[in-house]
């Protein structure tokens, strides 16, 4: 069945922005979008290690994995591979050999709404892999499926060349447009929370938190 691709590469952010967003926490950034956006329902597989990069997204029926292949032939550096697959968890879109595929192609992570495998492979490494469920079932590969366009994964939109942050508490995305401003303030909360914990230690917390 028909596979279309919107685009065959989503535009890049400079990387020191990328860089700046992977120790910023997904709690931070999502206080900064007015607490709104955000996948519900994902969690990471993978040993450790932050996710930071650029949507490079696929929708497909859920159970079949043949679009992500194509996706995988034209993903690179950089790139978060996003797949829509409907928040299904009968059947994994991705394994190990997948995971090694997009690695190798310089993609930064996998973005899951639906199951994966080979759940212990991928707990082994730090390839990010963020999903549904792991389950041993194979997929269906006949498509169809599009490449390159909006999705929805966890009740958030995520659009093609969205910057991704994902960490142990989930996965936040949001347009580069708004990339500078929003770092600037989540700068700012990350030293204000800063300042908070040191008042605690220290013993001169007044309860302000509770007011923010």
């Amino acid at each position: 069945m028909t596979i279309t691709t919107a685009m065959t590469s989503v535009p890049k952010p400079a990387p020191a922005l990328i860089e700046a967003f992977r120790s910023a926490p997904t709690s931070v950034i999502s206080d900064n979008l007015s607490r709104l956006p955000g996948a519900v329902g994902l969690r990471p597989f993978h040993r450790a290690g932050k996710l930071a990069g650029t949507a490079f997204t696929v929708r497909t029926r859920p159970g079949d994995n043949l679009a992500i292949h194509r996706a995988l032939e034209l993903v690179g550096p950089g790139d978060v591979i996003v797949v829509d697959g409907g928040g299904d968890e009968t059947r994994a879109l991705v394994g190990e050999i997948m995971k090694t595929v997009a690695e190798y192609r310089g993609a930064v992570g996998y973005v899951i709404d639906g199951a994966i495998r080979d759940a212990a492979a991928i707990a082994a490494g730090d390839f990010p892999c963020f999903a549904r469920a792991a389950i041993h079932r194979g997929p269906y590969k006949n498509g169809p499926g599009e490449i390159n366009v909006p999705v929805c994964i966890g009740g958030s939109v995520v659009s093609p060349g969205d910057i991704v942050v994902g960490d142990a508490d989930g996965i936040v995305a949001f347009p580069q447009s708004i990339a500078s401003t929003l770092l600037e303030a989540v700068k700012a909360q990350i030293a204000r929370e800063e300042a908070t914990i040191a008042s605690i230690r220290e013993g001169r917390y007044q309860g302000s938190y509770g007011k923010s």
